[in-house]
């Protein structure tokens, strides 16, 4: 029987402390992207964000149009008690796939990979129902496959691209060379623009 990754699901891993995915922190890929981006203003989105250390980093660089989305409340809770000043309208105790809104900035780290692989194409085309004109996903995805069954689902930018192409530019789309130690050399750094 196929196991549903709902968010009883998600909520139990949380409660249990099972969260081998979690960095404690943001991680370099993405603070490095973030460093570099000027527009305070930017509307971004994180999905499946889990403890969303992305977003505090961005918050505490004065970026205020940042919003987080995960379909289990421990993690928005524990994000909530840890930055306090974060508006709290903008924690989003949601399933990806029922987002509304139009973002310029999708923040993709570890949430594809907990998706079941059969949403990937869903995946990609919501994405796009997501972003503004010109907007971007960027992030990491895993570019290995894993021994156990997930998640994390691995796989490879080959069957990745087949995702995204229809939609997107491919700004940047390679191997992460400033990936976390135990990351190294199985992740992939994406810059993707909408069509």
């Amino acid at each position: 029987m196929k196991q549903d990754f709902n968010a009883t699901y998600w909520q139990q891993r949380y409660l249990s402390n099972q969260t081998g995915w979690d960095t404690k922190g943001i991680t370099t890929p993405l603070k490095v992207y973030f460093d570099q981006l000027t527009d305070k203003d930017l509307r971004i989105l994180i999905p499946g964000c889990g403890n969303a250390y992305e977003a505090e980093y961005l918050f505490n660089n004065g970026f205020t149009h940042v919003y987080v989305a995960d379909v289990a409340p421990a993690p928005l809770e524990q994000f909530a008690s840890r930055v306090p000043d974060f508006p709290k309208e903008h924690l989003l105790l949601q399933n990806f796939f029922d987002l509304q809104g139009q973002y310029d900035l999708i923040v993709e780290q570890t949430f594809f990979c907990a998706l079941d692989p059969d949403l990937r194409a869903a995946y990609a085309c919501k994405c796009v129902e997501l972003l503004a004109p010109n907007g971007k996903l960027i992030g990491l995805l895993f570019d290995t496959v894993f021994e156990k069954a997930g998640p994390p689902f691995g796989g490879t930018a080959a069957e990745y691209r087949l995702y995204f192409e229809p939609y997107f530019k491919f700004v940047h789309f390679e191997k992460a060379y400033n990936s976390i130690a135990p990351r190294q050399g199985s992740e992939l750094f994406i810059n993707l623009q909408k069509k």
